[in-house]
Order: C-alpha cells, then sequence, then structure tokens
C-alpha cells in the first residue's frame, strides 16, 4: 500500500492502483446516495431522479474496477492507508438550498469531479514506478475521460431544457428581489406572533426593504451582473437569501471603487445574517414558508 509519507498518486502495485480506484469509486457513489436521499427529503424528485442516474454510473464504473481485479485474481479491495484529500466533492449540494440547485447544476458538478480524476490518473502515470502502473493509470485516465464526454453531453442537454424557465437575476432586479424576502420574513414572523423569532423577523424583514429601497434610488454603479437560478428561489426566504448572498459577494468582487465593494459586502453580510436567523428557525416554521 502507499506510504504515510508518499504522495498519493505514486503507486507501488497494480493491486494498489485498483484498490485506490475502487475507493475512489464507491466515494462517489456513497457521495450522489446521499445526494439523492436529500433531495428526496426536500421534494425535488426530479433532482433526486438526476442524482440517482450518477449513482448508477458510477456504480458501473466499480463494477468495470472490480471486474479487472477479477481478471487479475486479485483478492477484494482492503482500506487503503493513503487516499487524495479531495477524491469527491459535492460542491455545497449536501447543504444548499435545494431550490439553488438544477439538473444542469448537478451535472456540472458531476464533470468537474471526473475531470479532477482524470487529472489525478493522468498523475499516477506520469509518476508511475513500473509499466504495469503507467498503463494500467493510462486506462484509468481513458476511462475518466469517457465519463467525462458522457456527463458533458448529459449537462448540455439540461442546459438546453432548463434555459428557457431560469430566472436572470442582473442588477435592476436585485431590489425587487430584496423587497420580495422582506414580504417572505414578514409573512414568517405573522406565523410565528408570540415565538421568540418573530421580532427577529420582522427586524430582517424590514433590513431588506431597506436594502431594496436603496437599490433602486442608487443602484449599483459597477459592470452589468447577471446570474441565472431556478425560478423557484422566489417561493421561500431561505433560497431567496442564498442567492442573494451570492449577488452581492460577485458584486463586491467587480466593484469599481472601495464605497461601492463595501457597499456590496454590507448587504452581503446583512443577508448572512439573514441566512443564520433562519436555519436556527424549527422546521414546521421554515415549511409554512413554502406553502
Amino acid at each position: 500500500m502507499p506510504e504515510a509519507n508518499r504522495d498519493p498518486w505514486e503507486l507501488s502495485s497494480l493491486e494498489d492502483l485498483l484498490t485506490l480506484a475502487a475507493h475512489m469509486e464507491q466515494q462517489a457513489v456513497d457521495g450522489y446516495v446521499a445526494l439523492a436521499k436529500r433531495m428526496r427529503a426536500m421534494t425535488r424528485p426530479e433532482l433526486a431522479a438526476v442524482f440517482e442516474v450518477l449513482v448508477a454510473e458510477e456504480k458501473s464504473h466499480l463494477s468495470k474496477v472490480v471486474e479487472w481485479r477479477s481478471t487479475l485474481s486479485l483478492p477484494v479491495a482492503r482500506e487503503i492507508a493513503q487516499a487524495p484529500e479531495e477524491l469527491f466533492d459535492d460542491e455545497g449540494a449536501g447543504i444548499v438550498a435545494p431550490e439553488l440547485l438544477s439538473a444542469y447544476k448537478a451535472f456540472s458538478m458531476a464533470v468537474r469531479n471526473e475531470e479532477r480524476a482524470f487529472v489525478f490518473w493522468s498523475y499516477v502515470s506520469a509518476h508511475a514506478q513500473s509499466d504495469e502502473i503507467k498503463k494500467a493509470a493510462e486506462r484509468m485516465a481513458r476511462e475518466e475521460l469517457g465519463h467525462v464526454a458522457t456527463l458533458r453531453r448529459e449537462r448540455r442537454r439540461a442546459f438546453h431544457s432548463e434555459r428557457d424557465t431560469m430566472l436572470n437575476v442582473g442588477q435592476e432586479t436585485l431590489g425587487s428581489l430584496d423587497a420580495r424576502l422582506a414580504l417572505h420574513l414578514r409573512s414568517m414572523a405573522a406565523k410565528a406572533v408570540g415565538s421568540t423569532g418573530s421580532a427577529e423577523l420582522q427586524s430582517l424583514a424590514q433590513q431588506s426593504n431597506d436594502r431594496g429601497k436603496s437599490l433602486g434610488d442608487a443602484p449599483f454603479e459597477s459592470a452589468p451582473f447577471t446570474s441565472k437560478s431556478s425560478r423557484s428561489v422566489l417561493e421561500s426566504a431561505l433560497p431567496l437569501c442564498e442567492l442573494l448572498v451570492d449577488c452581492y459577494l460577485a458584486i463586491g468582487d467587480v466593484a469599481r471603487n472601495d464605497r461601492e465593494a463595501e457597499r456590496a459586502r454590507t448587504f452581503a453580510a446583512q443577508v448572512i445574517h439573514c441566512l443564520r436567523a433562519l436555519r436556527t428557525l424549527p422546521a414546521a416554521e421554515l415549511a409554512s414558508d413554502r406553502k
């Protein structure tokens, strides 16, 4: 097995290589299974179906590795001593509001994971200690390249099917989005009358309303900013907050001057505080915002 002080792509035997390959594929399977379960629990069956497609794809990859081991009469894969730190990355899909996800974003995440795997196996081949390891790593790299091509095709299909239904967010709409957030927060505060969170929700609603008015009176001067997101983000406060944080942080990054950047980041900080408050609410109160 790889030594503790050896780089993860420096493999000493074909058994090590196939053990690591099986580990990488299993981690991807586990990651997509968890995401599919979360989407089912969050009543997003269409996204659960996308992640289940990815589960099936990764299981197919894993079965090829297992079959390869079998043809070489190698024992069942054991635990590995060392592995790359970022074998699979869900890019926040496990915690972000599901309304901010889409089939296009899911396939984009999968593409990036496969591209990372391709690069990894390319490093294994480049640092191979034997021709056997080099050829095996090259085979794995070719497999990953094929996976990348397949998932890129799926991503293109998803993009074309979604592009006409996506919400276009520009600077001119940020004020209206914050005004919509204020309406959600006021509605939630009214339903939570008597609870400790009602007053805070009212305060956050007023702050959101003030941002909306501020943007109506004085829009950002920076270069035009656009973002795309599912229209379902408009339906409840939590995903709308997450979208606004991303928008304000992006504007802060491209601001033409320090004053503009500070204003955008101040707005982002305020919405982050709103996110924190929403995430501490009981599930029933959050669910009432979706009705």
